[in-house]
């Protein structure tokens, strides 16, 4: 199951002051600022991985490594902010190894590998703008 997954029903289950953590405004807001950026990532990963589909090699390579590199970035962010409202949601469960929150205690711990291995995020995000300057007119004025 995914962190959004256990994050939602964990606050189905769990009662604070006499009401499920799901009934809080706040909680509510978490989850639904995490879906909203998991679907972004997802949309902008099948949208990338389509145009690979139906591109050339030449073509991909020109057009889809500055987009590729500011996708990574993206979901590095977005995997920690996933993890740090998954561990607001589950509180001190979310950082103990064992018991409820262990899966989130494991992501908390881990996520961080994709943002650093095959380049950090500073560097993916530097790439995507490099690559979209290469093709921007060096006349150009508002």
């Amino acid at each position: 199951m995914s962190i959004w997954g256990h994050s939602f029903k964990w606050a189905h289950q769990r009662k604070v002051f006499g009401k499920r953590l799901i009934d809080q405004p706040v909680i509510r807001n978490k989850l639904g600022s995490m879906i909203a950026q998991l679907e972004s990532v997802q949309n902008w990963l099948e949208n990338i991985t389509y145009q690979m589909c139906n591109m050339s090699y030449l073509e991909q390579s020109k057009k889809l490594a500055g987009p590729i590199s500011l996708l990574k970035f993206q979901a590095t962010r977005v995997a920690h902010n996933v993890s740090d409202d998954a561990c607001q949601i589950f509180g001190g469960r979310g950082i103990t190894r064992t018991g409820m929150g262990r899966s989130i205690e494991s992501f908390q711990r881990t996520y961080k590998f994709a943002a650093i291995l095959g380049g950090s995020e500073e560097i993916m995000a530097d790439l995507g703008v490099r690559q979209a300057m290469k093709y921007f007119p060096k006349n150009a004025r508002l």
